[in-house]
């Protein structure tokens, strides 16, 4: 049986993503840092599941800097629908809360909801640990914001359903593996779909060295889906860049443009080709 690693506790969204890629026979590992998942991929766990974007709040920082760090290799994503609840102890009314808890990522999901209510917000490690958290300490003026599942789970109660800000509210997940085994032969029976890349690259700090990779894509008709830029760590504003581009059918214009980017001295790291999910 597989082991997949993911950050938080049991009823957590990323382990929903992972229930949502491989299906249900696995065994999920919880962890409480994206650094404890990244460590276990390979070793205690044969996959790990880690957020990189939400179409609410945007980019996870944190997981740009550890792919960027790490060896490991993305094998596919996985796009998760995200429904807020507002939970508590099952004695709290709506009226008696003043505080609610759950990660600074969910908070910000709902923070149109939170100002609403005049709730003061607290960041909590996961969004199931907040709902774990309540009730082992049955905070009575407290709530926190968290999956359905993760209510049923902890025995509390729902107070509202889809608190998040906007309806449309998607978190989109990347599957880690030790060792990719999507390798060229992937890319060449899949010419008809619609396929990803996950690189990282880094300019020197020159005038149009940006523009100058970027247009490496351009010229070959590679879509760019997602860029970031991240400070490299001892050397003050410069940047390595985070980037995922779509390839569909443009499998042997990638080559083109990876070559072009190696041979321009842009220190490229290939992290992995993988199957696009657009829901």
């Amino acid at each position: 049986m597989k082991i997949v690693a993911f950050q938080g506790e049991h009823g957590a969204f990323s382990e929903a993503a992972a229930f949502g890629y491989f299906g249900k026979r696995i065994k999920t590992l919880p962890l409480e840092s994206f650094d404890k998942v990244f460590a276990a991929v390979g070793k205690t766990a044969d996959y790990g599941v880690m957020p990189i974007e939400n179409s609410i709040e945007g980019g996870v920082l944190q997981a740009c800097d550890l792919l960027i760090e790490s060896e490991l290799k993305v094998i596919g994503e996985f796009v998760l629908r995200v429904h807020h609840c507002l939970i508590a102890d099952p004695g709290t009314r709506l009226k008696d809360i003043k505080y609610v808890y759950s990660h600074v990522q969910a908070l910000g999901q709902c923070r149109k909801y939170i100002q609403e209510m005049k709730f003061i917000p607290i960041a909590y490690i996961d969004t199931a640990g907040s709902v774990k958290m309540l009730k082992e300490k049955r905070l009575a003026d407290s709530a926190a914001i968290a999956s359905e599942e993760a209510a049923k789970m902890y025995g509390l109660r729902i107070l509202k359903k889809g608190i998040e800000t906007d309806r449309r509210n998607y978190t989109r997940f990347l599957i880690l593996a030790k060792k990719s085994d999507v390798v060229d032969s992937f890319v060449k029976k899949n010419k008809g779909g619609s396929i990803k890349v996950a690189l990282t690259f880094s300019t020197s700090n020159k005038p149009g060295m940006l523009y100058d990779a970027l247009g490496r894509f351009a010229k070959h008709g590679i879509n760019l889906t997602y860029i970031q830029s991240r400070p490299i760590l001892g050397m003050p504003w410069k940047y390595n860049f985070y980037v995922e581009c779509q390839l569909n059918g443009g499998n042997e214009r990638f080559g083109e443009t990876l070559g072009e980017l190696e041979m321009g001295s842009f220190n490229i790291k290939l992290l992995g080709y993988y199957k696009s999910c657009e829901r």
